[in-house]
């Protein structure tokens, strides 16, 4: 089957000063996944940096995630982002949020796919995560409801290819960590009372278990990570840059990855 290479990225955090002006992408594929965290979307330099990637790359993936919204409500962040896209779509750019069908073999499927914060830590989580204070009317029950959307969509377009076109393989980008795995997370955050704020475990969902996704790559963590899952053979993948002044020494800009294969 045909395959497509790219450079697959999360977390860049551009909006830490002076981000903007000095991070320098260097493209070494015609294609580029940015998988969420990348800046603020009420600041008009993530658009433009966004635009000036799309001039240079055949196709560029643009994930939500949960830095995006802050200072506003994530409906509004949603709304600006896809008014964008729409903008580009009409100036004959390539912007693709959702589903995409790359080759006759391949579709991309993308999404925010919060993660599901457990009763047990969701005080501990309310409490230290940014989020339910930067994010306007923001709360544990919306951040749920948010998971619980974004996997069933999940589950029912994997579970629709399966079905339609079982010879089509897929990729799944998300933001959040769909990954207990110890070689995917920091062991330094083993035991964390926040854990399930940044990471679900997905292992018994449709999307999780077919033979139809190879790969499975996210953010979030800023802790990355490249191996295969021996039980389904998918690639698990995470090449986060984090903050400014703690960067992920691993974080590989130039790195492509040959998906499709």
């Amino acid at each position: 089957m045909a395959s497509a290479i790219f450079q697959i990225m999360s977390d860049l955090h551009l909006e830490t000063h002076p981000s903007y002006d000095h991070f320098d992408l260097q493209q070494t594929a015609p294609y580029l996944a940015l998988l969420g965290d990348i800046g603020h979307v009420g600041d008009e330099r993530l658009f433009n940096f966004l635009e000036k990637q799309l001039e240079r790359y055949w196709v560029v993936y643009f994930l939500l995630g949960n830095h995006e919204p802050y200072f506003m409500s994530l409906a509004v962040a949603k709304a600006k982002v896809n008014a964008f896209a729409e903008k580009m779509k009409r100036l004959n750019a390539k912007s693709t949020i959702g589903k995409h069908d790359l080759t006759g073999k391949l579709t991309i499927l993308g999404c925010t796919l919060f993660s599901k914060i457990t009763d047990d830590q969701e005080d501990a989580v309310a409490g230290r995560l940014v989020d339910f204070k930067a994010i306007l009317r923001w709360i544990v029950d919306d951040h749920n409801l948010a998971h619980e959307t974004d996997l069933r969509w999940l589950n029912e377009q994997v579970a629709k290819v399966e079905r339609e076109e079982p010879e089509r393989k897929i990729v799944i980008f998300t933001h959040h960590s769909p990954c207990g795995d110890a070689r995917a997370n920091n062991p330094k955050h083993q035991g964390s009372e926040v854990s399930s704020g940044f990471v679900t475990d997905p292992r018994g969902e449709v999307c999780w278990k077919s033979s139809a996704v190879r790969m499975w790559a996210f953010g979030h963590t800023h802790y990355n990570c490249d191996f295969e899952e021996e039980v389904t053979g998918k690639r698990i993948l995470a090449n986060q840059q984090g903050y400014l002044m703690i960067p992920e020494k691993t974080f590989n800009m130039k790195a492509t990855y040959r998906l499709g294969e």
